[in-house]
């Protein structure tokens, strides 16, 4: 009895140092998506661009890491996951010195796209190890809330350790960082991280992968591109058109295939739909306050990247305390609670920015207008991904939390050109004007959410009560 409860807590110590290696790695991954916000200024007047450069150094990484993690997670499936996690730290942690190094927008450009590769070599990955070692379903909650929680409290505490390393290192700093954290990971993987591989690994789908590709930059693209070029010139339009083209093509060859990219099946599933348009527009919601308001602080306050960092800590410090609680929310009353919090706050926080953002006005209403965005943000993660994964297997659960990482950064990737868009070609004392159109694209994003929560599992309500009863 003593030995079994002995291997018992062993096995249970080895569980958690596993969640601990993958939430490292999968911190860089949501770090990354943000951290880089506090250096554009500093990125622009080095490099010589303007905002639409600066959107596509942001956008660089998160259309890559998009539109590969869906693969990403099915070549893990069936080449060893523990395999494709140490060969995405290695891709990051090259690519990330190569983006510190980078002497021109072009090369940091490319070099943001292979960093954005290996980072989709990290996310769906280490979701699928956790999920793999986690085989009891309460403790497989609670860990999915703590892989999420991590992500989450990774993207709002972007900006602020963005902006000390500019302050400290200038912005080739918030790329070195990368290098020795991933260097411990990449140890403790060895260590602690077991090898494992889907029973039976799908096929992969170019053809679909290849239009994915093509949907999600596409889309982005011309977001990023119509307000520089006009939203009626021959690009513009034949970019729109392809997009079209590509994402009805896209619909087609995935519901005849036996093994498709994204299967259409895991949208007929409401609370599954529900949780991917909620991580799409919290993303939109996220990145475009970042974007936005960095800029703002820095170009039209005037204010360094460090005094810049701290003002927007109460977008990141709600975080760290919500996701928490988000997640013992969700194991008590399901999804439902968190996620209408999550958008509440958002719509808030939209309306808030709306007022606060304004150069006659007190920081200390800006500060008001960040931590309701914040707070929405940190209640969002646990309940999104936990409703993504419920009730499936554990062989589908990492192409489900694959979509699910993909809305999240496509939604990400929107929210970059959305922001850009509005503020491309704006001088410095005009930024709080072009900004506005952005906060009610946020304010929107949260009432989608709270229409979403509808949608999502409840456990709570007095439906769900006099269902159990019945």
């Amino acid at each position: 009895m003593i030995d079994t409860t002995t291997d018992r807590a062993r096995g249970s110590r080895r569980r958690w140092a596993v969640l601990a290696v993958c939430s490292a790695g999968l911190f860089l991954v949501g770090l990354d998506t943000t951290i880089v916000n506090a250096a554009l200024p500093s990125i622009a007047r080095d490099l010589h661009t303007g905002v639409r450069g600066i959107a596509w150094i942001v956008d660089a990484y998160t259309l890559v890491m998009a539109s590969l993690l869906i693969s990403a997670g099915a070549i893990a499936d069936r080449v060893g996951r523990r395999r494709v996690f140490r060969i995405g730290l290695v891709l990051f942690a090259a690519s990330s010195a190569l983006c510190a190094l980078a002497p021109t927008v072009g090369v940091l450009l490319a070099a943001r796209i292979a960093q954005g590769a290996g980072a989709a070599m990290l996310s769906p990955v280490a979701l699928a190890i956790v999920v793999g070692v986690f085989t009891d379903p309460a403790q497989r909650a609670r860990a999915i809330g703590v892989w999420a929680a991590v992500f989450g409290v990774a993207m709002a505490a972007g900006p602020v350790v963005g902006g000390a390393l500019v302050q400290t290192l200038g912005w080739r700093g918030v790329f070195w960082v990368n290098l020795p954290v991933i260097a411990v990971v990449l140890a403790l993987t060895a260590l602690v991280v077991p090898e494992s591989k889907a029973a039976r690994a799908r096929r992969l789908d170019g053809p679909g992968q290849a239009l994915l590709v093509i949907v999600v930059g596409g889309s982005v693209g011309v977001l990023l591109e119509g307000p520089h070029l006009g939203w009626t010139s021959p690009v513009v339009l034949a970019g729109s058109a392809a997009v079209g083209a590509a994402v009805v093509a896209f619909v087609k060859l995935e519901a005849r295939r036996p093994e498709p990219l994204i299967d259409p099946g895991l949208f007929r599933r409401a609370p599954f739909t529900a949780a991917v348009l909620s991580a799409v527009a919290m993303f939109v919601a996220l990145s475009a306050t970042l974007l936005a308001t960095t800029l703002y602080l820095q170009d039209a306050r005037g204010m360094t990247p460090t005094a810049a960092g701290a003002v927007m800590l109460p977008l990141a410090l709600p975080a760290i305390v919500c996701a928490p609680l988000s997640g013992a929310l969700v194991g008590r009353t399901g999804a439902r609670r968190p996620l209408l919090l999550a958008g509440g706050f958002t719509a808030l926080g939209g309306v808030s920015l709306f007022v606060a953002v304004d150069g006659h006005r007190p920081l200390r209403t800006l500060l008001v207008a960040l931590l309701a965005v914040g707070i929405g943000f940190g209640f969002a993660n646990p309940p999104i991904t936990t409703t993504t994964v419920s009730g499936l297997p554990a062989d589908r659960a990492g192409v489900a939390g694959g979509i699910t990482s993909t809305a999240r950064q496509f939604g990400a990737a929107l929210g970059i050109a959305v922001a850009g868009g509005f503020l491309t070609g704006t001088a410095p004392t005009e930024l709080a004007q072009a900004a506005r159109p952005g906060w009610v694209v946020v304010a929107g994003c949260g009432l989608l959410v709270m229409v979403a929560a509808w949608f999502a599992p409840s456990e709570g309500g007095p439906r769900d009560r006099a269902r159990r009863i019945r």
